[in-house]
């Protein structure tokens, strides 16, 4: 990643929230480097230095400054090819991928070799994989020692340290601290109604958000027991296998009343989970979004609605399963069958909150079921078999549906499922894949909100929007709701 060091410095005196995460300063005079939003007193210009990594900064002698938390800076996101490889490279190691299955594992989830990933991940981040995955490690370290009463031994296994020792040292070489000083700068509070012996944290977002948007679009289409939010606050259960286990409890989430932030309380009981917790947070949320960029390209259309997001998925797996029950329906129909759904197949979960009872089926549950079964549930028989057709695909890894697979490989193997059309295809890769281009033309909503009646006029209008053409569709929804 090029960066101009004068473009970099007027951000910087501007506390330029854009540039947030896309950039950091590193100041000679006092070894620290911080983000772009940093509320101290701007450094000289003759004592900075512009890293496209916190990682970058750290591999050149920088520690992270205690007031701006490098660690909470939001994300990249880009349609760009390499830079994509490489953001979906920084995912996978953000989420742990390559703390339990190596390198090589993550190159060939991505279709390419090592090398080439070094490569990429060189020009974009400025350091090796392996340093940036170290300085991931660190940061989430120091972000539990500060926002978290996790004894030191656990926050060192879960951050992926395979050794308390090794953790102590490398903190106290890189940071010039010892873990247990940062105990005393715990500070932040939990999201609305959240268990005292949740974990809290702070998401960041380039603003503006448009949280009361995203919210409701959620909310209209939580599975019942699975999802549910109230009291403007998100609230979902979790299963999820991290380190050859599999861990369930809960997470909430809110917006932050005065920050560019997004609260987020995590049980307890996930802690040993949080890397892949929290970066599927930030995927579900869109929390990688820049703003300005979507707006410019779709000019008037986002106007009315600025810093909408693109709601991701927190499992790709359920949220396919959910687009398979919505095919033909109405929303509220889709939710009464998911529901169904997750009752009749799920398991039951304790909660703190009376409305999280389930956790969604696993994709080797289904896959072991009888299509016949789940028809039984309210569906078509043809749309039961193309349930267990994409749980057998997600089970016996012919399918990843996360933000980092490979684009137009998952797309054709979603369209040869059988029952999974165009419109499926596409809502899957614009919510699981995160796909900012994503476009289901087809779409009645869209063609509603465009005044079209054919697909190929839709096609034809949504060229002037890539390639953001997602967000254009949550804009084009957006404009058909009611006040």
């Amino acid at each position: 990643m090029t960066l101009d060091s004068s473009t970099c410095y007027r951000a910087l005196r501007a506390r330029d929230a854009r540039f947030d995460g896309r950039f950091f300063v590193a100041v000679s005079s006092t070894r620290i480097y911080c983000r772009p939003v940093c509320t101290v007193k701007p450094p000289k210009r003759e004592n900075c230095r512009f890293f496209p990594s916190a990682a970058a900064a750290e591999s050149n002698g920088y520690r992270p400054c205690l007031r701006c938390r490098p660690e909470l800076a939001p994300g990249n996101a880009s349609v760009d090819a390499t830079t994509r490889l490489a953001q979906a490279a920084a995912s996978m190691m953000e989420d742990g991928t390559l703390d339990q299955e190596g390198l090589d594992a993550v190159a060939l989830r991505l279709g390419i070799t090592d090398r080439h990933l070094r490569r990429a991940f060189g020009a974009e981040f400025g350091v090796s994989p392996v340093e940036f995955a170290q300085t991931q490690r660190l940061l989430l370290a120091k972000r539990l020692l500060t926002d978290t009463a996790l004894p030191v031994t656990e926050v060192a296994f879960a951050s992926g340290f395979g050794s308390v020792r090794r953790f102590n040292a490398l903190f106290k070489a890189r940071y010039r601290l010892i873990p247990s000083a940062l105990r005393g700068r715990r500070q932040g509070g939990a999201p609305a109604a959240a268990a005292s012996d949740a974990l809290k944290f702070e998401l960041s977002f380039r603003p503006p958000f448009d949280w009361s948007a995203v919210s409701a679009f959620l909310g209209a289409r939580t599975i019942t027991g699975v999802e549910a939010v109230e009291s403007g606050a998100y609230r979902r259960t979790v299963r999820i296998t991290s380190g050859g286990r599999e861990h369930t409890g809960w997470i909430a989430v809110e917006m932050s009343p005065k920050k560019p932030t997004l609260r987020v309380a995590v049980s307890a009981s996930l802690a040993k989970a949080l890397p892949p917790v929290l970066s599927r947070v930030k995927a579900l949320m869109d929390l990688a979004c820049h703003p300005a960029e979507v707006a410019q390209a779709l000019g008037p259309l986002a106007r009315r609605r600025p810093g909408l997001r693109v709601p991701g998925a927190f499992d790709g797996f359920e949220m396919a399963v959910r687009a398979i029950l919505g095919q033909q329906v109405t929303v509220a129909g889709a939710r009464t069958v998911a529901g169904r759904f997750a009752a009749t197949f799920g398991d039951a979960i304790e909660t703190p909150f009376g409305a999280l009872t389930l956790l969604f089926p696993t994709a080797q549950h289904v896959a072991s079921t009888p299509p016949e079964r789940i028809a039984k549930i309210g569906m078509p028989g043809a749309r039961a078999r193309t349930v267990v057709a994409l749980a057998r695909a997600v089970a016996e890894e012919r399918l990843v549906l996360m933000p980092n697979a490979d684009i137009e490989a998952t797309l054709e193997t979603l369209r040869a499922l059988p029952g999974v059309g165009e419109w499926t295809a596409q809502y899957i890769a614009m919510r699981a894949l995160a796909w900012p281009d994503a476009f289901p033309h087809t779409d009645l909503g869209v063609m509603k909100a465009l005044g079209e009646t054919g697909a190929r006029q839709v096609l034809a209008a949504g060229e002037a929007w890539r390639p953001w053409r997602a967000y254009a569709v949550m804009h084009l929804w957006q404009s058909l709701a009611k006040e």
